[in-house]
């Protein structure tokens, strides 16, 4: 392989990773400010957007340990934004399902985090952000095939 080809993939890591690094920082600080770390959102915007969820579940969709999830239901629970719910079905199941006081927090929180991913991502033309959509998801496909 071409050196050159060798040092255009390490500019393609850098650059993924400053663009990466840019977005979570802002995204990042919008979370703060609204008192949630990044996983507590992305379990509330599961939650809103995907209704009732198995704990096992949500660790799996947002890539988080089961341990993890426990701690950050419990904090978002005394918090009051979701509950817990045992399966009247299977005792080794236990349900998370937002609150309407966790409705109301993210029916006003989450279209201002879309409209700032949107103004972030601004420097894209619509025609480039599914180019960028496009060619990033044909590179995650491709490494799953890979095999170290």
């Amino acid at each position: 392989m071409a050196s050159e080809e060798i040092k255009q993939s390490l500019k393609l890591y850098i650059v993924l990773s400053r663009a990466h690094k840019a977005i979570n920082e802002v995204t990042n600080q919008f979370f703060q400010e609204n008192k949630l770390n990044p996983t507590e959102f992305a379990v509330l915007e599961l939650l809103y957007h995907k209704g009732r969820q198995p704990l096992q579940v949500i660790g799996q969709k947002i890539l988080l340990a089961s341990g993890s999830i426990t701690y950050v239901v419990d904090k978002l629970e005394k918090r009051g934004y979701i509950t817990r719910t045992a399966c009247p079905s299977d005792r080794r199941i236990t349900y998370a399902d937002i609150t309407s006081e966790g409705e109301v927090f993210m029916a006003e929180l989450f279209p201002r985090h879309e409209q700032q991913l949107h103004e972030l991502t601004n420097g894209l033309s619509s025609e480039e952000k599914e180019q960028a959509i496009q060619l990033l998801k044909k590179l995650g496909l491709s490494i799953k095939d890979l095999s170290y």
